[in-house]
């Protein structure tokens, strides 16, 4: 039996993934009594169970509850049973965003008065050790839906090996401001300039039109290369540090041409070259 715990911040995607896992054949069980734990999974792991896939989420509700979690997980463990364990991650800007959409409470506000930024920073005190057992840590702060669904096929469909980075190609225009939380920003802006092309001036770098001027030039292919070898060079290094997320910005004066060209170049570049999720945004391209 495959069985796996998805847990993680409220707010982190727990439940999407969940829905996923049940869509390629695992059976889900959410909010199970923490006492019923054990009894669950010998349910499951006796010989002839027709389960083969078992997934089970567990939340935040209150601290002394999650800390016997644990303490049954690791008894588990210790039994020889096993198990993997799928940690939902967001930073807090994003989960702040995400509670205020949806104009729901921290789920600690059940056991004590406190405002959701006090809840988040609370939630991942006890969640601190967990997360760093985890065998996956998924970091949704920049992920689509598509991108999830990719992410947990390549985890538990294709069991391809998992790092948990994921990388993040963002263009964006120069004018409009570096995003925030760039790590790394590489400006395009030496690169010939389709805004002042009469025909290419309304289309981006999305357009076949733009990215074939953009990279008819030698410039453009030779820092490309640069570029993707000095990634694939420092990626590792991250991997090995145990970063979650990486964010990579391509910046041009507007962030309709150039930035997307590139960006897309480079997404199509990194898309098969290592063991790490990647996502690709286009900030500015409707500004």
């Amino acid at each position: 039996m495959r069985f796996v715990v998805v847990t993680g911040m409220s707010g982190g995607g727990k439940r999407t993934a969940m829905k996923m896992l049940e869509d390629v054949g695992f059976y889900c069980v959410d909010n199970l009594p923490i006492k019923l734990i054990d009894r669950f999974v010998e349910l499951f792991d006796t010989p002839g169970a027709e389960m083969e896939k078992v997934a089970l989420g567990l939340d935040v509700r209150a601290d002394q509850h999650f800390l016997e979690a644990e303490t049954i997980l690791e008894r588990l463990r210790d039994s020889g049973y096993s198990y993997e364990i799928l940690f939902m991650d967001a930073d807090d800007r994003t989960l702040i965003k995400r509670y205020k959409e949806s104009r729901r409470m921290h789920p600690l506000h059940d056991v004590s008065d406190i405002s959701i930024e006090q809840g988040i920073a609370r939630e991942r005190e006890i969640l601190a050790h967990l997360k760093s057992i985890s065998d996956y840590v998924i970091d949704t702060s920049k992920l689509l839906t598509r991108d999830l669904k990719e992410e947990i096929d390549r985890i538990f469909v294709n069991n391809e090996d998992y790092n948990g980075l994921m990388v993040n190609i963002v263009s964006f225009g120069f004018k409009y401001g570096i995003p925030v939380d760039a790590d790394l920003v590489f400006d395009v802006r030496f690169l010939p300039n389709p805004f002042y092309i009469d025909e290419l001036k309304s289309l981006t770098g999305n357009d076949e039109a733009v990215r074939d001027f953009v990279m008819s030039y030698p410039i453009s292919t030779e820092f490309l290369d640069k570029l993707v070898n000095l990634l694939t060079f420092l990626i590792p290094g991250y991997i090995n540090e145990g970063k979650h997320q990486l964010v990579i910005g391509i910046g041009c004066t507007g962030g309709q041409h150039r930035s997307v060209t590139l960006a897309n170049e480079l997404y199509l570049k990194l898309k098969d070259a290592g063991s790490y999720g990647l996502t690709i945004m286009h900030r500015d391209t409707r500004k």
